[in-house]
């Protein structure tokens, strides 16, 4: 009886559902994976923004995500004062239980523990309307972190995992498709002040969100 009045409980359920009978249902077709760049050539200069290394991801790591692609640098803003983690993931497909790992779930797994989280939306050149992505405040021992994320699809930004889910049945049913992004800026918190490490990652979506969505398969 819990179970038939939890609302939460009923959402999940039936999103579960469609997404088993749409996949059962597109299992003979065959998936139209789109061209997609190496994430290696993305820009190493990004309106002042430079890379100051490229990080290895260790080999049980890349088991774990199971992406086709992953890029994992550290940039420098122009001022040279401030740096943030850049993160992505691509996915290919998602019909052999590959899947973004979200954020919510795999960074309190490495001993991140969540302070803060929610949406925020950042006003991006090339769209008219500002996009909506989430923000997640964390620390570990004495080190705190934001990190802002999101699940890029084709064009589509999504801030929420069931918002995730949603598209990608209705883009399996639609363009027989289930290629994903997920990309996590990540920057360390300074002299406790969360919200100038929230504008640092907020100017660096700004910079970097043209030459990813010029990288990432439309």
């Amino acid at each position: 009886m819990n179970f038939l009045t939890n609302k939460y409980a009923r959402i999940v359920t039936v999103v579960l559902i469609l997404q088993a009978i749409v996949f059962y249902a597109v299992a003979l077709r065959a998936e139209k994976a789109p061209p997609a760049s190496p994430l290696a050539g993305f820009a190493t200069d990004i309106e002042g923004w430079r890379m100051y290394k490229d990080v290895k991801i260790d080999q049980d790591t890349l088991d774990v995500l199971k992406a086709d692609d992953t890029l994992n640098r550290i940039y420098l803003n122009p001022a040279r004062n401030a740096n943030v983690y850049l993160f992505i993931a691509f996915f290919k497909t998602q019909r052999y239980g590959q899947a973004p790992h979200s954020p919510k779930n795999c960074l309190p797994g490495n001993g991140y523990e969540p302070i803060e989280s929610g949406p925020i939306t950042v006003a991006v050149s090339g769209r008219a309307e500002p996009i909506r992505i989430n923000r997640y405040l964390t620390a570990r021992g004495e080190e705190k972190s934001v990190t802002l994320y999101w699940y890029q699809s084709h064009d589509r930004i999504i801030a929420g995992e069931f918002a995730a889910k949603f598209w990608l049945i209705a883009d399996s049913i639609r363009y027989h498709r289930s290629d994903t992004s997920l990309v996590k800026i990540v920057v360390p918190v300074r002299d406790g002040d969360a919200d100038a490490a929230t504008r640092t990652a907020i100017d660096f979506v700004k910079a970097a969100f043209s030459p990813l969505s010029r990288q990432l398969p439309a």
